[in-house]
């Protein structure tokens, strides 16, 4: 009988191992995942706004260098060195890029009411 708990005991642990290797670690004050460049991302987010912009958000590297060019353009953020800012767009594309299912799937056309804008067109002249 204590072969089969421990053996049960071992097949409930082996179950969630994978799910424990895919975990991935994150600095408790920030909420960012640490990882190669975490350290510049917060001393350089942070020193304007909170990390929860960050981590709440998620884009392409295109997407975080255009809102980095915006914040340089409007919000006063200071110019990187080329290798900091490859730094930063290299961690916020790889832990904050986009999302694969952040939305559900579009509505099948049966499912979508009737347009009351649709404009026809008269062809008859």
């Amino acid at each position: 009988m204590n072969v089969k708990k421990t053996f049960g005991a071992a097949l409930v642990i082996a179950a969630f191992l994978p799910l424990a290797s895919h975990a991935q670690e994150t600095d408790p004050a920030t909420g960012f995942v640490i990882d190669e460049g975490w350290q510049i991302v917060n001393a350089n987010c942070t020193a304007c706004h909170s990390a929860k912009l960050v981590t709440q958000n998620s884009g392409s590297r295109h997407r975080w260098e255009y809102l980095i060019r915006w914040m340089q353009k409007t919000q006063g953020l200071w110019q990187f060195q080329p290798e900091m800012e490859n730094t930063i767009l290299d961690y916020l594309a790889k832990h904050y890029g986009p999302k694969e299912d952040a939305r559900r799937p579009p509505l099948a056309r049966e499912l979508m009411p009737d347009n009351p804008y649709k404009q026809t067109s008269d062809t008859s002249g």
